[in-house]
């Protein structure tokens, strides 16, 4: 699957690893509303093309994780700012 970085020289591999630390940086980034969006912007970094096959689930399955999803943000990151904005998408 990654072949191609077998045919890299070290200039093109180092370029290649800024441009995926560049990615995750800006995933890792992502705050308020931003963090319930996947972000097919990371899985573009992928030199395979492929149009990503995601299953959604029925909403009250969907919701119940949003608000897991939220109660874990308060135990892992518990000093976190309080983001008290509406989404206006």
């Amino acid at each position: 699957m990654d072949d191609d970085l077998d045919s890299m020289d070290r200039d093109s591999l180092i370029a290649e690893v800024k441009k995926l630390r560049a990615g995750i940086r800006v995933h890792r980034d992502t705050t308020g509303h931003d963090l319930c969006w996947h972000h097919p912007d990371l899985w573009g970094l992928l030199p395979e093309k492929t149009e990503p096959a995601i299953a959604v689930p029925p909403w009250p399955k969907f919701m119940r994780g949003c608000i897991r999803y939220r109660q874990s943000l308060d135990e892992q990151a518990p000093g976190a700012p309080v983001h008290d904005k509406e989404f206006n998408g």
